[in-house]
């Protein structure tokens, strides 16, 4: 697969490579409501109701209802029966569940790599983390660039046969990808990304698995150590 040099149209070939290309528009709506609420778009507490997004997404109140059932039990949204939705703070629990997962997960998926990576993996890889660094000075493109962050990582596990496993730490990470979110706009947090996604692409160039393991756990463990700092920061942001 190749990527392309428009990060839209590389995040759209990576995503229908994972399948997403035949989704309901009960799925659609899943994965417009999360991104939405992960980007901090849709910030916590603020209040979703059925029928007005039923109007915006064009569709019958039914696929929204799914959608938002599927975000309560991610814990990325609460409904309150013949009443309203909210979308939820940060829980640190369910965060650092999150972590644990996705740092286990991603310590195999490279160490694998590590042995089997081939020149298009690695030209794949560079590619985005090229369209990263082009518009890493952009404040306006942190959404896009935390979106092409997802995309190297979904790279990696396709690479392995294994995109499913995306999905699964997707649904699983709402609440941690709030909080890397939060952390995007700290002066070296992009920095550090750029940094990462470098030290990982060696490491599986030169087909070594112990760095390739140490490069994924630092890279995934920056955000979550400054969790006090980004709560005494943003409070209205985490639940209590």
């Amino acid at each position: 697969m190749q990527i392309s040099s428009s990060p839209t149209e590389a995040l759209s070939r990576l995503a229908t490579s994972a399948g997403a290309g035949s989704q309901t528009a009960s799925g659609r709506i899943l994965d417009s409501l999360r991104h939405r609420i992960i980007s901090l778009e849709l910030p916590p507490d603020t209040v979703l109701s059925r029928t007005d997004l039923a109007r915006d997404y064009a569709v019958s109140q039914t696929p929204v209802r799914d959608a938002l059932q599927k975000l309560e039990a991610e814990g990325l949204v609460e409904i309150f029966p013949q009443s309203k939705t909210v979308v939820t703070r940060i829980d640190t629990a369910r965060m650092h569940e999150a972590h644990f997962l996705r740092r286990a997960t991603e310590i195999e998926v490279v160490r694998m790599l590590a042995e089997t990576a081939d020149d298009v993996l690695i030209a794949r890889l560079r590619s985005i983390l090229s369209m990263q660094r082009a518009i890493a000075d952009n404040p306006d493109e942190i959404v896009m660039f935390q979106d092409l962050d997802e995309a190297f990582h979904l790279a990696m596990m396709t690479a392995i046969g294994q995109p499913g496993l995306h999905a699964v730490l997707r649904a699983q990470s709402g609440h941690l990808n709030r909080l890397r979110r939060l952390d995007m706009p700290d002066g070296g947090k992009i920095a550090n990304i750029l940094d990462g996604h470098d030290r990982i692409i060696v490491a599986l160039e030169a087909h070594d698995p112990e760095a390739a393991e140490a490069a994924i756990r630092e890279h995934l463990s920056r955000t979550i150590s400054r969790v006090d700092i980004l709560r005494a920061r943003h409070p209205d942001y985490f639940r209590n």
